[in-house]
């Protein structure tokens, strides 16, 4: 699997992984480490193997709906973010290597890596932003709410949400069978109106 976005996007090299793949990127030299975990879940042991680095770390759930016992992304998560990746940006190592994880790394971590080149590139459009996140990461899912978030803040004027439903359709043309799984995860909003059924 591909691990870094084209050179002339970004200064950097990007990973985007699951917390199980965690321990196969401690030799790569990452410098940054974008973390987003489950409230309650323990910091992973394999990022104690990863030498000296940034870390921002970031507790909510995989949700796009405000739940009592579940918190989603809030506007302070993706500010927190979003200015990480500006501090990354403004003085970028020669050798920069941004790794971003969640749990699975599916939604919360390819949401936030569309954010960060988004907002690092705001001269190109959504959809190809985060086309380079799904050369990095083939599964990916962004989180809505965190794009719906990120999209008001950098104003994108709706072309990150746009971009992130394209994708969703396009997921969903080959693996129908996952529209009811993300229904019924409570994240029916992300699922084309003539798929809800």
């Amino acid at each position: 699997m591909s691990t870094t976005v084209h050179p002339a996007f970004v200064p950097f090299a990007i990973t985007v992984c699951g917390v199980d793949e965690l321990y196969g990127h401690c030799d790569v030299g990452v410098s940054h480490v974008l973390s987003m975990l489950d409230p309650g879940t323990p910091q992973p042991d394999a990022l104690g193997e990863y030498g000296e680095h940034a870390r921002l770390e970031m507790r909510f759930h995989d949700v796009i709906e405000d739940e009592p016992a579940r918190p989603a992304p809030q506007p302070e998560h993706v500010e927190r973010l979003l200015a990480f990746g500006r501090d990354l940006l403004a003085e970028p190592p020669a050798d920069a290597h941004l790794l971003v994880h969640c749990w699975a790394g599916v939604s919360r971590s390819t949401a936030a890596m569309t954010l960060l080149l988004a907002q690092a590139r705001p001269d190109r459009s959504a959809a190809e932003a985060l086309a380079q996140v799904v050369k990095i990461r083939p599964i990916a899912w962004p989180n809505l709410r965190m794009i719906e978030i990120g999209d008001a803040m950098l104003g994108r004027d709706g072309d990150l949400v746009r971009a992130a439903h394209a994708r969703y359709a396009a997921v969903l043309a080959d693996q129908p069978h996952r529209a009811q799984q993300m229904i019924m995860a409570g994240r029916g909003r992300e699922i084309p109106e003539h798929l809800r059924g």
